[in-house]
């Protein structure tokens, strides 16, 4: 028998070139399979994941469902679960028992569909003399020839409809990503738009939903990678727009995610704490003691001169750059027993006012403050003011959805002469007293005098420094500024 044996079709059908292309292609395949050529790869697939492979890519390899639905009744027909390409594999069943595996497909149907699975290169006619399909026995009942379907080609291709399969799969998980994101960002957007339209906020609502319209049209079914990605890309830029536009137009007591907090933190008192006082006036009484005044911040030092012409309480002027002035500067140690997180975030500890705005870069970043609202708040309240809010926003970030946000309503409420940080702080150690149950912060039983020791033999300050601990859970030597 010669190497091309029934290569061409029966009756009036033509040879093609595909046909003779497949035919050489297999020549050249089994050729180097025999001479060892292939490196690693084998000649041999399971049929059924094969297929569903070849399912999977049929739309790279222009096959159309009921295509692969013939091509599964001829796998059907090859008894072992395992198609080897290296030898001819032909199976020769009749046009009424494939038109029954097909699921009932009428003749004319079947021969087209066939005839797409010869030109696509998964499979060779071997047409015998009279057209029929059948095999030819030995005497000992092995087949010798047979005239049918030879599915070889289907399974030497099998390592490239593999590849095929793996990028259609990659390609189907990008697409469903990409409607989704679409999908989404419509949906988000739509409802800020009515909820900025139904609220009456101020902002470009109705140009906003124009815009949106305009990018909810209907995808095609099968719209490609770059389609969808162009309107991903579009309605994203859209939704950052409508956003910023909806958080510029919050105010403050709505950027609050709990509205208790929010009783807290809009209450005024007029009264300064007592530690502070105490603080204060053993300073004051004291100055070449202990306790250094050189270190104190300029408002308590204030509060030490009568004469001083401006205290927090006192309603101070502005300073020539709209900054809050050094008078309305909480103290360190109030600071750091209000916001007991804030020194965690230090590099060597809170020893003074430096350690302070360097503590205040590194979380206003971890908060996700834009560096523009961190620059416009340093200038409408000062960098140490500036430092004491973020310390506070840190305090209360389960409650604050926008950090950013609440930074810059609190700054156009500091150019406004609104804002003091001390009574944020105050109502912190307020909500802290209120949470221990005792509605006051605990104090040691020691009275606090100025100047002498206490019968358990600790200083004044020393006494309401571990009063604060008790509240505010933090070790004295951290709320003690130039005290050591």
């Amino acid at each position: 028998m010669t190497e091309r044996f029934a290569t061409t079709p029966f009756g009036g059908r033509s040879l093609s070139h595909a046909l003779f292309t497949t035919q050489e292609r297999v020549r050249q395949a089994r050729k180097q399979l025999s001479a060892g050529n292939n490196g690693e790869k084998s000649a041999a697939a399971d049929k059924w994941r094969l297929l569903r492979s070849l399912t999977e890519a049929r739309g790279v390899l222009g096959l159309s469902d009921r295509t692969i639905a013939v091509l599964e009744a001829l796998l059907s027909f090859h008894p072992a679960s395992e198609i080897d390409g290296s030898k001819p594999l032909i199976v020769f069943p009749s046009n009424a028992e494939l038109s029954l595996r097909s699921r009932g497909m009428a003749p004319a149907t079947l021969r087209r569909h066939l005839a797409a699975l010869v030109d696509a290169g998964m499979i060779l006619r071997r047409d015998s003399p009279n057209g029929k399909r059948y095999a030819c026995r030995d005497t000992r009942g092995a087949i010798e020839t047979a005239f049918g379907f030879d599915l070889s080609p289907l399974a030497l291709r099998a390592a490239e409809i593999e590849a095929h399969a793996a990028r259609a799969r990659a390609q189907a998980r990008t697409l469903q990503r990409l409607r989704m994101e679409v999908t989404i960002h419509l949906r988000d957007i739509s409802k800020t738009v009515q909820a900025g339209l139904q609220e009456g906020r101020g902002g470009a609502w109705e140009s906003f939903a124009d815009q949106l319209e305009e990018l909810s049209g209907r995808l095609a079914r099968n719209a490609s990678v770059e389609e969808l990605t162009t309107r991903r890309n579009a309605l994203s830029l859209l939704r950052s727009t409508v956003e910023n536009a909806y958080l510029d137009s919050l105010t403050l007591s709505e950027l609050s995610a709990n509205e208790s907090e929010n009783e807290r933190h809009i209450q005024k008192s007029d009264s300064d704490s007592p530690f502070d006082r105490g603080l204060r006036k053993s300073a004051c009484e004291n100055p070449n003691g202990s306790g250094d005044v050189t270190t104190m911040p300029t408002q308590e030092i204030a509060a030490c001169n009568p004469s001083s012409p401006a205290t927090p309480r006192q309603g101070a002027a502005r300073t020539e750059n709209g900054a809050l002035p050094i008078s309305h500067l909480p103290s360190l140690q109030n600071l750091l027993s209000a916001c007991p997180q804030f020194p965690l975030y230090a590099r060597d500890g809170i020893g003074d006012w430096r350690d302070v705005m360097q503590t205040a870069e590194l979380v206003r970043a971890m908060l996700g403050i834009s560096p523009d609202a961190w620059q416009r708040a340093r200038r409408a309240m000062g960098d140490l003011n500036a430092g004491v809010t973020v310390a506070i926003l840190l305090e209360r970030s389960t409650d604050i959805r926008s950090p950013g946000a609440y930074l810059r309503a609190l700054t156009d409420q500091a150019l406004k002469g609104r804002y003091q940080p001390e009574r944020q702080l105050e109502g912190l150690n307020g909500a802290r007293s209120a949470n221990s149950g005792t509605g006051k912060p605990k104090r040691d039983t020691e009275t606090i005098t100025s100047g002498k020791e206490t019968e358990k033999g600790h200083a004044p300050w020393r006494t309401a420094t571990n009063g604060l601990t008790g509240a505010a859970g933090l070790p004295s030597h951290d709320l003690t500024i130039g005290m050591r």
